[in-house]
């Protein structure tokens, strides 16, 4: 099992004070690092011989004064180490994930809670929509389940909707989770996921690559999608609008040679437009997650009979025959792409309906449901829900299928 190497006063100081300053990237300060070895060493070089290796923009980040609170942010490091299951992984440290070494901007140092083995396993991505529809909470929920049983650990990002439900099904199976977080790690991300994380905490892993007291930002959360696509061999997809944070994350996995899946669904929801995207642009489309574990090969031969660790192993190149659009980060530039579509293109219900009505329709999504699942999703007494289903099927909100089955009518909302 990988531990952090002990860090000495020193060494967590310079590190802290490198990985803060302002306008040094990672890619330079790996190159600094490489060119000097410890961080400690990188501070007393002159500024020529840094400049020589990374250039001047980098050699003045790093031997900029440190930020005011300096003192303070090591300080609170320092007692976040020191508490049960709280890890700090430099970029120099073997624990430090394998995957991540691929990137050439790989974070300088990682702040973890949990089991670091994790951040070692095969592991498959499972994102999607936080306005999410009840199916795709089933199918994000389901997918995890089979993939953990499977042995692989479920990489998500902690989000409402797809990514917390990929989070519980795994951990159902008592199998790892990794939650990737775009706050420090000593913050949670909705504060509704507060119970969630602390179960992660305990039975799979925190990451983030912030600081300490860093809060939610907009601006994080696509660079936190980079680390989930590299962590991983493959990126599942349920539920992505056209303009969605998840389409980050197939992109970069795309980019990285990683598998990308993605679920189909109806045409009307506005919420599989873009995993219907993926598919057109040469994502592999599935409808279990049987399909996924044989698209990584996974249960073909007893675990590590014949089979090189994951770090050891070349990864996948995604079987595309359209590319992807590619991202501009190379060029520095702002990612296009908002985090999340609107809640309101994500669901419209019909105006004019009774507040059961809008809840029911609401409940039933863009995938066809029985009167078992509807009851379970909205807990209404069956006579209620018996009859708000026949006033939605008489306004022609929805149709009854064969079989018991209700699905959205496509003239409805």
């Amino acid at each position: 099992m990988p531990t952090t190497l002990p860090l000495s006063s020193e060494e967590l100081t310079a590190w802290l004070r490198l990985a803060l300053a302002r306008g040094l990237k990672p890619a330079a300060l790996r190159a600094l690092l490489g060119a000097f070895g410890l961080p400690q060493n990188v501070l007393t070089q002159p500024f020529a011989a840094l400049a020589a290796v990374a250039g001047a923009q980098a050699a003045h980040a790093a031997l900029a004064a440190p930020r005011p609170d300096f003192a303070a942010l090591l300080e609170a490091l320092q007692d976040w180490r020191a508490a049960p299951g709280n890890a700090l992984i430099t970029l120099a440290d073997p624990a430090y994930p394998p995957r991540l070494l691929d990137m050439p901007d790989p974070p300088p140092l990682l702040y973890a809670k949990g089991r670091l083995e994790l951040l070692h396993a095969r592991a498959v991505a499972v994102v999607g929509s936080r306005s999410a529809t009840p199916q795709a909470i089933d199918d994000a929920a389901r997918f995890a389940r089979t993939l953990a049983a499977a042995g692989l650990t479920v990489v998500s990002g902690l989000a409402l909707g797809v990514d917390g439900a990929a989070h519980r099904g795994a951990l159902h199976e008592h199998g790892g989770t990794v939650a990737v977080i775009g706050t420090g790690a000593d913050l949670v991300y909705p504060p509704a996921h507060h119970p969630l994380a602390t179960e992660i905490a305990a039975h799979g892993a925190l990451v983030s690559e912030w600081p300490l007291g860093t809060p939610a930002r907009s601006a994080n959360f696509p660079q936190r999608n980079r680390v989930i696509a590299a962590l991983v061999e493959g990126v599942v997809v349920i539920e992505a609008a056209q303009r969605s944070g998840s389409l980050i994350t197939a992109r970069l996995a795309n980019e990285m040679g990683r598998d990308v899946f993605a679920l189909p669904g109806s045409i009307h929801a506005p919420l599989t437009r873009g995993c219907h995207g993926l598919i057109k642009q040469g994502a592999q489309l599935v409808e279990s997650p049987e399909e996924v574990l044989d698209a990584l090969n996974v249960g073909q031969q007893p675990s590590g009979a014949g089979r090189a660790p994951a770090s050891r192993r070349e990864p996948r190149r995604q079987k595309v025959s359209v590319p992807f659009e590619r991202t501009r980060r190379d060029a520095g530039e702002t990612l296009p792409l908002p985090l999340e579509s609107p809640r309101a293109e994500a669901r419209k219900p019909a105006a004019g309906l009774a507040a059961d009505a809008r809840r029911l329709l609401e409940a039933l999504g863009h995938a066809p449901a029985t009167v078992e699942i509807l009851a379970q999703r909205t807990d209404m007494p069956e006579a209620v829900l018996q009859g708000t289903l026949l006033q939605l099927e008489l306004a022609g909100h929805l149709d009854a299928l064969p079989g018991g089955w209700f699905v959205r009518a496509s003239r409805g909302t």
